[in-house]
C-alpha cells in the first residue's frame, strides 16, 4: 500500500467526517472490515447512524450455528461450558445461565448520582445524627456523574466498534443479538457505563457488560435517551427499550462472552482522542507559521534544503506546510541575514519547529494505523474459524496492547506539541524575546495594563500538567484475576488520560491563538503608525538641519540613519509608557545628529527645539493611530493566507476582539455602565469581559470541532497539486535576480509594494544622491516605510534582540 502523507490523511479524514455529519453520504454499512475513524467520530458525537451489510448478517448467523454444532459434538469451549479466567477448570451444561451470570459478575462499576444538598441548620444540627447530617449537607468534591460515568460519546463509539467486530462473523452471536445492538445505536439509546474498572486485559469486560445488560433490558441499569421534545434525558433500561419497541435479548451460548470480551471501549476512546489530536497537530503548524510572522522571523528555517539532507518524512512535510503558509506574508523575512548585534537565526521554538513536529506526525500516522486495524478486528475469545468447519480457536486477541501503544505515542505527541506552543507563546509575551512588541502584548500603556501576564502563568500550569500526563500508563501493570491476567494492557486508562491531555492542550492552543492575533494586530498597528510618521519625520529633519549640516554631509543620509535608529530605539523602549518612550527615543538621536552638524550655539538650540517637536508629534500621531486602529483593527493585509484565515475566524466568527485597555474592565454602577443586581436587565457583557472568557470562546470552538474546518482548509491548500502549493514551490525555486548596483539593504529582501490599506505617499522631489550610508547596517525585519521607498531602498528594518538592550 502506497504511503499516505499526514496532510492527505487529515484532509481525507476530515472530508469524510464532514460528509457524515452533514448527512450527505448514506449511513455506513458495517461488514467487519470497513470502519474508519470518521465514521466512529460522526456516530459518537453527531448521531450518525449505521447498518449491517447483508454479508455480515449471513456470516453472523453462520458462526452462531457453528458454536451450537461444536456444543452438540460435546466439545469443551472456554466460556461456553467452562468457567472464566482462572476458574476455567469448571464445567457446566447450563450454557445460557452461564452467560447471564457472566454479565452479573462484571457489572461491578460505580456510578454516582447527583443528590440534593441541604444547608446545615445551626438550630437543629446539634441534635441530628452526624451520619445523616454529613450525607445531607456535604458539598460534592467533583461532579459525581462526570467523575464516575463515561460520556455518552465514548459509549456510542464503543457500541459501533463492538458491532463492527461482531459483523466479521467469527464471534458466535446470533443475528437478533447483533441487530438489537444496532437498534440501540440507531435509536439513540445509550447505556451508562462506569468510567473505571477495566484493565483492558481480557478486553474491556466490565464496561461492555453494561451494554450487554441494557440489551437484556435490566431495570437496575440506566440509559441516555431522548424525550418527546428531543432533549437528552436518563431513563431505566427496560423503560427505554419498551418506548423504542426494542425486544430484550435472551443470551444464548457464548453470546454474553462475545459481547463483553473485546477491546471496543479502549479502541473507541482511542479513536476519539486521535481525532482530536489530528486537529491539534494540524493547528500547531498554523500556529507556528503565525508565530514566525508575529516574531518577524524568517522562512529560511523551513527551506526544502534541510529536508533534502535529512529526509525524515514528517520533518519534510511539516516544513513544506509552514513554508507554504508563510509565502504571502509581509511580516517575515523571505530568506536569511540579520544585522550585527541581533540573533542571526530565530530561536528554537520556531526555527526547529519542523524537526520537532516531524516525529509527531510519524508517530500519529502509526497510531492511526493501529487504531484503524483494531476497529476492524475480531477481539474476543474463543473465535470461530469458519474456514475450518467452525473450529473454536482459543487465543488472546482481546489483549489491547496495540491501543496502549497508540495512546502512549499520541499522549507523548500532545505533550510535545504543547511544549513547543508554550515556548512560542511565552517568547511572544516577553518583551525580552518578542522583537519589539510591547510587554504583555498590551495595546495601551505598559504601566496601566498587565492583562496577558495572567495568561503567561496559565500556560505554564497547562504545560506542567501535560508533562505529568505524558508519563506512560502501560508500565503500571498489576497482576489480576487469580494470577491469570498477569499482563494487561491498561489501554482504556491510557486512552482516558490521552483525552485529558488533549483537553489541556486545547486550552493551550486557544490561549496561544488569541495571543498571536493580538501580536499580529500590534505589528499591523505599528506599521501603519510608522508609515504615517515617516514623511513627517523626514520633513522635520530636513527643515531643522539642512542649513546646519557640515559640508561633507548629505541631508538624505542623515534622514535615513536617523529614521533607522529611531525605529530601533522605539523597539528597545516598549516597556516605557508612550510619552517617555518617544521622548527617550528622540533624545537618543542627538549624538548622531551632532556628528553631522556644524558646532555652534545655534545648532544646539535647533537640536533642542527639534527634539521636543519631533517627540511631541510622534506621540500625537501614535495616539491618533492607536485609537483609529483599535476602532477598526485589521492585520490581514500583512499576513499569509493561513494566518489571515485564522485571524478572521477569531475576529469575525468567534467575536474575539483586539484586546485593549477598555476590553476587559470592571464596570461601575455609579457611572451607569452596569445595572447591578437586576436579574431582568440585559447587561453589556463586553463591559466585563475576562481573558478567560475570550480564550474560552476559542477553546469551545476547538472542543466542538467548529475551529477545525478552517484549519483543514489551510492544510488542503498546500497539498501538492493545488494552486497554493504550486505557487509555494515557485516562490522557493525562483532564481534570485541580481541588481547591477545593489544597495546594501537590498541584498537580503525582495522589493515590497505599498499595501492598499496604507495611506497614500506624499509626493517628493527625486533624490539625486542615493549612495549607501557606510554607517548604516542592514537590519533584519522590514517595516514598510515611505521614507525608504523614496530613497530607492527597501522598507526600514526592525529586529531587535532585547536581551542585549541596556537602557540608561
Amino acid at each position: 500500500m502506497a504511503a499516505v502523507s499526514m496532510n492527505q490523511l487529515i484532509v481525507s479524514h476530515w472530508s469524510s467526517f464532514t460528509a457524515k455529519v452533514q448527512r450527505t453520504t448514506p449511513d455506513h454499512v458495517l461488514d467487519g472490515c470497513n470502519l474508519d475513524l470518521a465514521t466512529v467520530v460522526a456516530a459518537a458525537r453527531h448521531g450518525a447512524s449505521a447498518s449491517l451489510a447483508d454479508s455480515a448478517t449471513t456470516a453472523i448467523a453462520k458462526s452462531a450455528e457453528m458454536v451450537q454444532a461444536s456444543l452438540d459434538r460435546g466439545e469443551v469451549i472456554y466460556g461456553v461450558n467452562t468457567g472464566f479466567g482462572g476458574s476455567a477448570n469448571t464445567r457446566t451444561g447450563a450454557v445460557e445461565k452461564l452467560q447471564r451470570n457472566l454479565l452479573r459478575m462484571l457489572q461491578f462499576g460505580i456510578i454516582s448520582e447527583s443528590r440534593p444538598i441541604k444547608a446545615v441548620d445551626p438550630a437543629t444540627s446539634q441534635h441530628q445524627d452526624i451520619t445523616q447530617l454529613l450525607s445531607q449537607s456535604a458539598l460534592p468534591l467533583d461532579d459525581p456523574v462526570a467523575a464516575t460515568c463515561m460520556p455518552e460519546s465514548w459509549v456510542r463509539a464503543s457500541m459501533l466498534i463492538r458491532l463492527n467486530s461482531l459483523a466479521s462473523g467469527v464471534s458466535g452471536v446470533k443475528k437478533p443479538t447483533a441487530e438489537t445492538l444496532l437498534r440501540l445505536l440507531q435509536k439513540g439509546v445509550t447505556p451508562r457505563i462506569p468510567i473505571r474498572g477495566s484493565i483492558s486485559a481480557s478486553g474491556d469486560l466490565s464496561p461492555l457488560s453494561y451494554i450487554g445488560g441494557v440489551m437484556q433490558g435490566k431495570p437496575t441499569l440506566s440509559v441516555w435517551t431522548r424525550d418527546e421534545t428531543g432533549n437528552r434525558c436518563l431513563k431505566r433500561a427496560d423503560v427505554a427499550l419498551a418506548e423504542q419497541s426494542i425486544q430484550p435479548v435472551e443470551l444464548g451460548a457464548k453470546e454474553g462472552l462475545a459481547l463483553v470480551n473485546g477491546t471496543a471501549v479502549s479502541a473507541a476512546v482511542g479513536a476519539l482522542a486521535l481525532h482530536e489530536v489530528l486537529g491539534q497537530v494540524a493547528l500547531s503548524q498554523i500556529l507556528t507559521a503565525m508565530s514566525v510572522e508575529a516574531m518577524c522571523g524568517t522562512d529560511e528555517s523551513f527551506n526544502p534544503f534541510f529536508g533534502q539532507v535529512r529526509p525524515h518524512p514528517g520533518q519534510v512535510e511539516s516544513a513544506q506546510n509552514i513554508h507554504a503558509f508563510l509565502v504571502k506574508s509581509k511580516l517575515v523575512q523571505h530568506g536569511g541575514e540579520a544585522e550585527e548585534g541581533t540573533l542571526r537565526q530565530d530561536r528554537y521554538s520556531i526555527r526547529t519547529a519542523s524537526q520537532w513536529i516531524g516525529p509527531v506526525l510519524e508517530d500519529l500516522q502509526l497510531a492511526h494505523q493501529q487504531i484503524t486495524i483494531e476497529m476492524n478486528s475480531a477481539t474476543d475469545n474463543p473465535l470461530v474459524d469458519v474456514n475450518r468447519g467452525g473450529k473454536m480457536m482459543h487465543g488472546g486477541n482481546f489483549q489491547a496492547k496495540a491501543i496502549t501503544s497508540a495512546m502512549e505515542k499520541t499522549r507523548q505527541a500532545v505533550q510535545t506539541i504543547g511544549r513547543m506552543l508554550f515556548a512560542q507563546c511565552t517568547e511572544l509575551i516577553n518583551p525580552a524575546t518578542n522583537f519589539g512588541l510591547p510587554p504583555n502584548l498590551v495595546a495601551g500603556e505598559p504601566s496601566e495594563s498587565f492583562i496577558w501576564k495572567g495568561t503567561d502563568i496559565m500556560i505554564a500550569a497547562l504545560q506542567s500538567e501535560l508533562g505529568f500526563l505524558a508519563n506512560p500508563v502501560g508500565s503500571h501493570v498489576q497482576t489480576a484475576e487469580m494470577g491469570n491476567q498477569a499482563i494487561n494492557s491498561l489501554a482504556l486508562i491510557s486512552g482516558r488520560y490521552t483525552l485529558e491531555a488533549v483537553e489541556t492542550l486545547s486550552q493551550m492552543s486557544a490561549a496561544h491563538l488569541v495571543a498571536l492575533c493580538q501580536a499580529l494586530d500590534l505589528r499591523a498597528m505599528n506599521i501603519k503608525f510608522l508609515d504615517v510618521l515617516a514623511p513627517e519625520f523626514d520633513s522635520m529633519v530636513r527643515e531643522a538641519f539642512s542649513l546646519h549640516l557640515q559640508s561633507s554631509q548629505k541631508i538624505e543620509a542623515l534622514q535615513e540613519s536617523l529614521w533607522l535608529a529611531f525605529q530601533k530605539r522605539l523597539d528597545q523602549l516598549t516597556s516605557f509608557d508612550s510619552p517617555k518612550r518617544f521622548s527617550s527615543a528622540t533624545e537618543f538621536l542627538q549624538p548622531l545628529i551632532l556628528k553631522s552638524l556644524i558646532a555652534s550655539a545655534e545648532t544646539l538650540i535647533t537640536l533642542q527645539s527639534w527634539t521636543q517637536r519631533c517627540s511631541a508629534r510622534a506621540l500625537e500621531l501614535f495616539n491618533m493611530n492607536r485609537e483609529a486602529y483599535c476602532s477598526h483593527p485589521d492585520a490581514t493585509p500583512y499576513l499569509g493566507t493561513a494566518s489571515s484565515r485564522m485571524y478572521r475566524l477569531l475576529r469575525d466568527r468567534l467575536g474575539v476582539p483586539f484586546i485593549g485597555n477598555k476590553t476587559a474592565v470592571t464596570p461601575k454602577a455609579e457611572s451607569g455602565e452596569f445595572n447591578w443586581g437586576n436579574p431582568e436587565a440585559e447587561q453589556d457583557s463586553s463591559k466585563s469581559t475576562t481573558m478567560g472568557g475570550l480564550i474560552g470562546k476559542v477553546h469551545d470552538a476547538i472542543r466542538t470541532g467548529a475551529l477545525y474546518p478552517v484549519v483543514v482548509e489551510c492544510l488542503a491548500d498546500v497539498q501538492p497539486g493545488t494552486a497554493s502549493a504550486d505557487q509555494e514551490r515557485a516562490e522557493i525555486t525562483k532564481p534570485v535576480e541580481k541588481e547591477t548596483a545593489p544597495i546594501e539593504n537590498e541584498e537580503r529582501t525582495e522589493t515590497k509594494k505599498p499595501l492598499e490599506s496604507e495611506p497614500p505617499m506624499q509626493a517628493e522631489k527625486p533624490v539625486e544622491d542615493t549612495k549607501p550610508i557606510e554607517d548604516t547596517k542592514p537590519i533584519a525585519f522590514q517595516q514598510p516605510s515611505h521614507k525608504n521607498q523614496k530613497l530607492g531602498l527597501q522598507p526600514a528594518v526592525v529586529k531587535i534582540d532585547l536581551v542585549e538592550m541596556v537602557v540608561v
